[in-house]
């Protein structure tokens, strides 16, 4: 009865061997998962620069909704060509914080707010922002000192913008008379969309040709819709120093829904 038993066994290569299929298949099936949900559903996003402050910072790590203005080739990763415009087409809301690829390359992930669609005309006037020839309310906020990045601080003003749609959101401004202060008439082309940073003075935006800038993006551009902040750390954390991953979270920031 010993011997049977022992010749109706496998040998042992043969079940490592099956063993490593299986462990591959499991891994295949969990990419399949990840990757289906990150075409349909969701993609996270690391904000990389002070663009939007002081609404997002640099550290805070996104989740944006794909579903939100339908389907694009940008939706999938590397943005393969495989068909042109979007299916089951959304349009996105003024005032909207939208992931797009950049006009000029088609690669580079952007983050800004919608301001101008289809259509518009956009004027910028001394920081003041007029759509379609009204101007946008902005109620000015204690200003805030910050760091310019250049070893020293500087005053900053701060206002509450109030779209024509009620959304209401932070900007920072260092002036009114920077190079990107007084801009325009912009009008949008059908089938693109205008965007700004919130941190006027220091975001490169559709305020600047596509040469240099972004300038009109393309509705098959849009990524998706940054949703809320799941995580934030400060600019010295780091993934090989896991001590950072505690001392420089900033927790208040967790699961924060953007407006």
């Amino acid at each position: 009865m010993t011997e049977d038993v022992q010749q109706a066994e496998a040998p042992p290569e043969n079940a490592a061997l099956a063993e490593i299929i299986e462990i591959v298949k499991t891994v295949a099936y969990a990419l399949m998962i990840a990757l289906f949900l990150r075409v349909i559903f969701f993609q996270p996003f690391t904000i990389p620069s002070a663009s939007m402050e002081p609404n997002l910072l640099e550290g805070d790590y996104l989740i944006v909704t794909k579903f939100s203005y339908g389907y694009s080739h940008h939706s999938i990763p590397f943005s393969p060509p495989i068909f042109q415009g979007r299916l089951f087409e959304k349009v996105p809301k003024r005032g909207d914080i939208i992931v797009f690829k950049l006009p000029r390359d088609g690669r580079t992930d952007y983050i800004k707010r919608l301001i101008g669609l289809p259509g518009d005309r956009i004027d910028v006037n001394g920081g003041v922002l007029t759509i379609n020839g009204k101007e946008i309310p902005r109620r000015p906020l204690p200003p805030v000192m910050m760091d310019s990045g250049y070893g020293f601080t500087r005053n900053v003003e701060r206002y509450e913008e109030t779209m024509d749609n009620g959304r209401k959101y932070i900007t920072y401004d260092f002036g009114p008379d920077g190079p990107l202060d007084t801009k325009g008439p912009f009008i949008v082309p059908e089938g693109h969309y205008f965007f700004m940073g919130d941190n006027r003075d220091n975001s490169l935006d559709s305020r600047e040709p596509m040469a240099v800038g972004v300038g009109y993006v393309p509705a098959e551009n849009l990524v998706g819709k940054a949703q809320f902040i799941l995580l934030s750390w400060n600019k010295g954390a780091s993934l090989f120093k896991p001590w950072t991953w505690v001392l420089d979270a900033r927790p208040s920031r967790f699961f924060h829904r953007l407006k």
